[in-house]
């Protein structure tokens, strides 16, 4: 914890990275959950920095990314509804569907508007009775708090012309999928500080213990990572596996309390397809009856669509860390991030796109030698 105090500079990052190469005697493999991280470790060469035995596999932690293909044409077709406003977050609107994206429903006359807030789209439909506003709201723990005050506000003032397209999924789950596939590499998890920021990590001692693998919470700075890697690295030399939160900051064991009562109140657990992974139990959350009402698929019928993926996008293999960005034949030429093929080439978060912008894409020689499928 030293460095993460006393240093912020390039030689605490050495400091930190040479105490790894000291500790480790074999190869392990480490899953950063988040995509804020994935972004940090590529554009700061983390992985770079790190012994040859360490290799960093990037998660399903993208939240735009592992929404569905079904999901966004179902956006996209409530979109395209005349008298409808659609609001979403700008990192939604280049995401392809199987025919379209939200920016092409605009240009053909769709009202299809970026908001900062889920509370913005409220304020729309307070301000636009004749219209129906939806709100495509999705994303990990972090960003649900919003989502459901926001459907708790429209309740509350009777807003009957509000709904919201909900598409969000949960970290526990996805961490056990991961774990239970028969062809799993991950011998670690850097999970994500801001997720534990407000759900806390009461729910990961169980994974860590049941499938002996060391959780370390950490944040997204630099020498977070880097000391999010050394203690997953000295648990594994150790043969241990417990969960360690390394992001004290910002993360306590029970969370944000009054945040997951108000979830609890509106949302409840569902089944949830992850895009390119597939069905994960109980992995995601749905309006609860007593906000049904606001179900923007209820609403609008779309309960039926459904979409193939694009056979040349192998973005399900990169969320499942099974494959580095640019392994796949299609990265840096068929797919670009202005002619995606799919959501991790789209996304601020995707490792696609972070691996494009980079300008990785070749595997490249480290020292101490090659390092197969390590993207560095």
């Amino acid at each position: 914890m030293k460095y993460l105090t006393e240093f912020r500079d390039g030689a605490a990052a050495r400091r930190l990275a040479d105490d790894i190469a000291r500790t480790v005697t074999r190869p392990w493999a480490l899953m950063e959950v988040c995509g804020g991280q994935t972004h940090s470790i590529i554009r700061n060469g983390i992985d770079q920095l790190l012994p040859p035995q360490v290799e960093l596999i990037h998660g399903p932690g993208c939240p735009v990314c592992v929404t569905s293909l079904e999901l966004i044409d179902k956006a996209l077709a409530i979109a395209a509804q005349p008298g409808v406003i659609f609001c979403s977050f700008g990192d939604m609107l280049r995401v392809p569907g199987s025919q379209s994206d939200l920016f092409r429903i605009k240009s053909e006359g769709g009202d299809v508007r970026v908001v900062y807030s889920p509370l913005d789209a409220v304020q729309l439909a307070r301000a636009n009775p004749q219209r129906q506003v939806v709100f495509f709201g999705i994303g990990f723990e972090t960003t649900a708090p919003a989502n459901a005050m926001a459907v708790h506000v429209a309740r509350k003032e009777g807003l009957t012309n509000f709904s919201m397209l909900a598409s969000h999924v949960l970290v526990p789950p996805a961490l056990e999928a991961i774990m239970s596939a028969p062809t799993c590499r991950v011998n670690a998890f850097l999970a994500a500080g801001h997720v534990c920021s407000v759900m806390g990590f009461w729910q990961y001692p169980p994974i860590a213990s049941r499938w002996r693998v060391p959780i370390v919470i950490t944040g997204f700075e630099p020498l977070d990572l880097l000391e999010g890697i050394r203690r997953a690295v000295r648990q594994l030399e150790a043969g241990q596996a417990t969960v360690e939160n390394a992001y004290e900051r910002a993360v306590t064991f029970d969370g944000n309390r009054v945040a997951q009562a108000l979830l609890e109140e509106v949302f409840e657990p569902s089944d949830r397809a992850w895009r390119g992974i597939g069905v994960i139990l109980q992995s995601g959350w749905r309006l609860r009856d007593d906000y049904r009402a606001f179900d923007a698929e209820a609403r609008f019928a779309v309960e039926g669509v459904t979409a193939p993926e694009s056979p040349m996008c192998r973005a399900g293999e990169v969320l499942q860390g099974s494959l580095k960005p640019n392994q796949c034949e299609a990265f840096g030429t068929a797919c670009t991030p202005r002619t995606p093929l799919g959501a991790t080439m789209v996304s601020s978060e995707g490792a696609c796109a972070a691996y494009y912008h980079a300008g990785r894409f070749h595997q490249l020689a480290r020292a101490g030698g090659v390092l197969a499928g390590t993207g560095s």
